[in-house]
């Protein structure tokens, strides 16, 4: 019989600038009451796992934290997968892969001889090809294994409408679809604002306001490059990202987010993961959601899922043919 799941036990897998964040946002939002980090550099760890308890201290609130080791995940109710470099200025995502695959191997070994059942959020670049290695290598179902997908990207994009069209954030209910990169797409015909079609919305309010989304997309798709390029990560973002994630599913939202999740048969596409809307619960994703899309945006669909999978066939292929 396994080991019982402690409800609010998180094991990130990375203790850098991610992996920390990820940490002090699940505290300050106080989801969980013990965080254990693995990384192959203790000490670094170590240093992070005293900070955070120092902060904790200040604040007065009672949490573990502390560093740990693959078995640790047993029982974890999550384990968040942040592991691997920071994207240089310059590289795409799916640029990573090489370097995020020599790391995966050993990562993935640790966590499933660990007995590990709970849910695992992987935030590691290149996103869906990620997720969809792990989806495959950890014999956990769907709704266990996916990542933060096109998620970031969607606060990314209300971000930006909001100050086109000048209305709260909140307001708007807009995601991006596709690769968590360069392929992704903004599925237009399901963007409203508090429930009023955009269009609509537009030649009540702004009728003289006309919306560029390439553009839209494109500032986007940039948004985090920039970031990358003034300080060389993207941390609090991210990491606001996972800790809604796991609000979600331990208050039992049902709520829709845009994840990276494996397909089987939805939107015509099968064997890889990719971001799409998602139906999220206690027990993880609950179900993928099929919108229905334009043309155009099924045409986009098929081309960010063809990037993926070819990336996917790599990752797949054993160590010694896979390109450097």
């Amino acid at each position: 019989m396994s080991e019982e799941i402690k409800p609010r036990k998180v094991v990130i897998v990375g203790a850098g600038r991610v992996g920390s964040h990820s940490a002090l946002c699940l505290m300050f939002q106080h989801l969980v009451n013990e965080i254990v980090f693995v990384d192959i550099n203790q000490e670094a760890a170590a240093a992070q796992a005293g900070d955070l308890n120092d902060l904790a201290s200040g604040l007065g609130d009672n949490f573990v934290i502390r560093v740990g080791n693959y078995s640790d995940c047993v029982d974890a109710h999550f384990v968040v997968l942040t592991a691997g470099r920071s994207r240089r200025p310059g590289e795409t995502r799916l640029e990573m892969l090489g370097g995020t695959l020599k790391i995966l191997e050993g990562i993935v070994t640790g966590i499933r001889e660990s007995g590990f059942h709970g849910i695992l959020i992987s935030v590691s670049n290149p996103c869906d090809v990620v997720t969809e290695y792990l989806y495959r290598n950890l014999g956990l179902p769907r709704s266990q294994v996916f990542g933060t997908g096109t998620l970031l990207d969607s606060a990314r994009l209300r971000r930006a409408l909001s100050e086109i069209i000048g209305v709260n954030s909140k307001q708007i209910q807009a995601i991006c679809m596709g690769e968590h990169g360069d392929s992704s797409f903004i599925p237009t015909s399901h963007i409203s604002v508090q429930g009023i079609d955009l269009r609509e919305y537009l030649s009540l309010v702004h009728s003289d306001t006309d919306i560029n989304f390439d553009d839209v997309m494109k500032r986007v798709r940039e948004s985090g490059s920039s970031i990358v390029a003034g300080k060389g990560c993207t941390e609090f973002g991210i990491g606001s990202v996972v800790a809604s994630i796991i609000a979600s599913i331990l208050h039992n939202e049902s709520i829709v987010l845009p994840l990276s999740a494996h397909l089987d048969g939805e939107y015509g596409e099968s064997g890889i993961s990719i971001g799409v809307p998602c139906m999220l619960g206690m027990e993880g994703i609950e179900r993928v959601l099929e919108i229905d899309l334009s043309y155009n945006e099924r045409r986009a669909m098929r081309k960010s899922c063809d990037v993926v999978r070819s990336y996917v066939d790599q990752a797949m292929l054993p160590v010694e043919e896979q390109a450097e």
